[in-house]
């Protein structure tokens, strides 16, 4: 499906005709800058490479500095492969824009969560703790509990939901409704929230 990359800008929230106040996300997608057409014959598929944000020079490395002045474009941020783009209709320096999306469509959201770093089951997996405060727990009420059987099978199984790292993960929300489109801006306004932090970087697809 096609698709686009940018950044989260932040929340707000819009007031319907009804009265309802609505929370939305505020995403800048675009301009992204066609840096490479792959074809079937060339690349073994068909693919169109999109850069996102202007770095400078010294930034980049000389591999990247190279495919860039190669496509004749100034060299990118962030740079990522849509698949289902028609290649047909785009050329190298070919700039794709927010008005790609149209409101009242849905849309999935692609970012990275924020890192909450080592964390217990508690948060990290919504477990109710052992026990209640008033029948003498004293420090339990977070703990896990048991984690398996004795003798048998004398082993933790995969997959144990433990404490551990929580969150810096990629994660996809999906079917939010687009709101709003500034084409002249390339601000695209969706409803609910996105995972990332405010000026994360986000890959939005129809």
């Amino acid at each position: 499906m096609p698709a686009l990359i940018g950044k989260k800008v932040g929340m707000t929230s819009i007031f319907t005709d009804e009265g309802k106040n609505i929370p939305c996300t505020v995403l800048e997608l675009g301009p992204c800058v066609v840096t490479q057409v792959k074809s079937v014959d060339v690349d073994g598929y068909s693919a169109l490479q999109l850069g996102f944000g202007e770095a400078k020079e010294k930034h980049t490395t000389n591999a990247e500095l190279g495919h860039f002045k190669k496509a004749g474009v100034k060299p990118a941020k962030k740079v990522f492969e849509v698949r289902d783009f028609n290649t047909a209709e785009f050329n190298v320096g070919d700039e794709i824009k927010a008005d790609l999306f149209l409101e009242g469509e849905f849309v999935d959201v692609v970012g990275t969560s924020k890192g909450k770093g080592f964390q217990g089951v508690v948060k990290r997996h919504g477990f109710g703790g052992v026990g209640q405060a008033t029948h003498g727990q004293h420090n339990r009420l977070r703990a896990p509990g048991s984690i398996g059987a004795g003798s048998y099978p004398g082993r933790v199984f995969k997959g144990m939901r433990m404490a551990g790292r929580t969150g810096g993960a990629r994660t996809k929300v999906q079917n939010l409704q687009v709101l709003k489109v500034d084409a002249s801006k390339n601000l695209v306004v969706v409803k609910g929230s996105v995972p990332g932090a405010k000026n994360s970087y986000v890959i939005v697809e129809k």
